[in-house]
């Protein structure tokens, strides 16, 4: 099949800035590995959009790169990009997409949100209270809770809290990326991943599970400095994978998720405990999303070329 234009936006006004444009270098990459026509856009830090030189070129002509194109890859994690700010531009400029729309990349990245959803559909979520600062100074600490923004991705400003000490600063930590707060029990148990791809005709195809094995709290060192032993797939038993795949599938559904979702589950003894749901993950080719669609025979390039000729095919 002939390749298509795609445009390959990275960056963003948020905390994850540089995980998004690791991301869309590598996006950008294995897209001409298979014969797509790249042309890329970076959100920079102040909002202003540069062209693929880093030469600023101003959202309206932006719009017009992207509407010059067949499909737009809106790689940019967390607020203003996950959130369904740039589905909601793509809307806007009538350019399919790849990914979930507005509704469920809203829903998605509000983890307070998020948790309310799962729950109505039988999903269990960690027993936890929303926060604003106004209510924060009456929280009382009784026990280790976990703090974290309610929008925020990778990890930013999310602390453990296992004393009443520690919790001024890390509720201070949160504040400073949202102004609404979860403070959460903690769970214990296995982490797990499983991603989900829905397809335009409708099926919906789960990932092997991938299982997070860390010394502590997967936070924000954890996540990028090698320390994490990712185990794919996870070893678990029919019922627990089964388990595992329903509570995803139940979750990717009621949020109305497109394309490619990460749901991330602490699996206690009690079965799968939902941690959060991403739209917009990591995507390089060593990223988890990646790695568990390659361990069931999907390549890393080959996902991508699904993804774009797929979001194409549904626009």
């Amino acid at each position: 099949m002939s390749g298509l234009r795609v445009a390959v936006i990275g960056g963003g006004q948020n905390c994850e800035h540089e995980v998004s444009l690791a991301s869309a270098a590598s996006v950008a990459r294995a897209l001409a590995e298979r014969d797509h026509e790249v042309v890329r856009l970076t959100v920079d830090r102040d909002g202003a959009w540069l062209d693929a030189e880093g030469g600023p070129i101003g959202l309206a002509a932006a719009v017009e790169v992207l509407r010059g194109c067949a499909v737009v890859v809106p790689v940019v994690h967390g607020p203003r990009g996950e959130d369904g700010a740039l589905a909601a531009l793509c809307e806007l400029a009538g350019v399919p997409y790849v990914g979930s729309g507005v509704r469920a990349g809203a829903l998605a990245m509000d983890k307070w949100t998020t948790k309310l959803v799962a729950d109505a559909v039988g999903i269990a979520t960690a027993p936890g209270v929303l926060l604003t600062p106004g209510t924060a100074p009456s929280y009382a600490w009784s026990h280790p809770v976990v703090v974290k923004p309610v929008a925020a991705g990778s990890s930013h400003g999310v602390s453990l809290v296992r004393s009443a000490e520690e919790l001024p600063p890390a509720l201070a930590a949160a504040f400073v990326l949202d102004d609404r707060v979860l403070v959460e029990e903690l769970v214990v148990g296995r982490e797990i991943d499983v991603a989900v791809l829905g397809r335009p005709d409708g099926s919906r195809t789960c990932s092997p599970s991938l299982e997070i094995v860390v010394d502590g709290l997967f936070d924000l060192d954890t996540k990028y400095d090698g320390s994490a032993d990712f185990r794919i797939p996870a070893a678990l038993d029919e019922v627990e994978r089964k388990g595992l795949e329903e509570a995803a599938l139940a979750v990717y559904d009621a949020l109305g998720c497109a394309g490619v979702a990460r749901v991330d589950f602490f699996l206690t003894a009690d079965g799968p405990v939902l941690n959060e749901v991403n739209t917009m993950p990591g995507f390089t080719e060593q990223s988890q999303v990646p790695r568990m669609f390659a361990a069931a025979g999907l390549s890393y390039p080959d996902l991508l070329d699904r993804l774009v000729r797929d979001a194409a095919d549904a626009g």
